[in-house]
């Protein structure tokens, strides 16, 4: 590939086919989001420049072109700042590796995107549970099947600090029982693994749940499943989460306080209380799998603003007062690699 020059959609789909697959190992959720940027982009030059997918060179790609889609993205998908900045990255990853392929060819391609700035936009909040909030979550699913499924996933991800995925992906090979906790293999993102230990009580829940289900044996066997799938998805995991903060809210009304909470958001109060009982950043960085301790660091700020809230109650009760794609199926126009 670097003695010849390579058309822009040959070099895409070697990206897709081979480099993040297999140089990189991302996950298939990864480059499933990697492929709707392009996807979304193909369709932009074709809606607005009258540019079909085979028509399009590295050439054409300049900066206003750059600026275009992602105000496009914007101003007429609704897409927000944080997933416009989500958009650019992919493409600059893209860029990057285009030009060490072929650097005639791209440079100009990079050289643009190199002066599409990242926009600011209003910081959100991460949302986290209170233990309170978190012991009514626990004791909300019923003893139906999906309810003790239910209540096992949410006990284990705050156990684990699992992202969602990495959830959806655990088989039951990936975990080993011991007398006072259990050993899981969690496989994250770039397919790197990690051991992490869970305590007692939510390892005997993990076990009686496996037994249950009479997987045990089964080791290649998915420990969470949808009522449709062997394998449950991340959406899967959305819908509980979503399910149980709305029973939440309504019969707790003075709890979830915050707007939105996700899956995610477990693993950031994982990620709280490790901080708050005095778990050292490093540990809890190596427990959460994140690359940087600079991640880890975001917890350590959102920590600093429970401290803070619980010492504006403390003063106000014993002080005297003063009186935040799916773009449609793709049509002929769209390259099969990204279908």
């Amino acid at each position: 590939m670097r003695n010849k020059s390579v058309s822009f959609l040959e070099m895409l789909e070697y990206y897709f086919k081979i480099y993040l697959p297999t140089a990189k190992g991302l996950a298939d959720s990864t480059i499933k989001s990697y492929k709707t940027v392009f996807r979304l982009f193909i369709e932009y030059l074709f809606s607005k420049k009258g540019i079909k997918a085979g028509q399009i060179s590295f050439v054409m790609l300049d900066t206003a072109t750059i600026a275009g889609f992602l105000d496009w993205l914007e101003n007429e998908r609704g897409c927000s700042i944080t997933t416009r900045n989500h958009r650019l990255s992919a493409l600059t990853a893209f860029a990057d590796y285009a030009q060490n392929r072929d650097f005639e060819a791209a440079t100009i391609f990079r050289t643009s995107i190199s002066k599409v700035p990242r926009k600011k936009g209003k910081k959100s909040k991460r949302s986290f549970f209170s233990r309170e909030e978190l012991k009514v979550l626990f004791n909300l699913p019923s003893a139906s099947e999906i309810g003790v499924r239910d209540k096992t996933l949410l006990c284990f991800m705050y156990a684990s600090g699992a992202r969602a995925q990495e959830v959806c992906d655990l088989t039951v090979g990936a975990v080993q029982f011991y007398s006072d906790r259990a050993s899981v293999n969690i496989i994250g993102k770039g397919q790197k693994v990690r051991r992490i230990g869970i305590p007692k009580q939510a390892s005997d829940i993990l076990r009686k749940y496996i037994e249950h289900r009479k997987i045990s044996i089964g080791k290649g066997k998915h420990i969470f499943s949808s009522q449709t799938h062997e394998k449950m998805s991340v959406s899967c995991i959305e819908e509980i989460f979503a399910k149980y903060i709305v029973r939440g809210k309504a019969e707790y009304p003075h709890l979830f306080q915050e707007e939105a909470y996700t899956p995610h958001s477990m693993r950031h109060t994982t990620a709280c209380h490790m901080l708050e009982s005095g778990v050292p950043m490093i540990v809890v960085k190596n427990f959460l799998g994140h690359a940087s301790l600079q991640t880890t660091q975001i917890y350590a700020e959102i920590t600093q603003d429970t401290m803070n809230r619980h010492l504006k109650s403390w003063n106000d009760k014993w002080f005297i007062k003063e009186a935040e794609l799916d773009i449609e199926d793709a049509d002929e126009r769209m390259p099969e690699f990204l279908k």
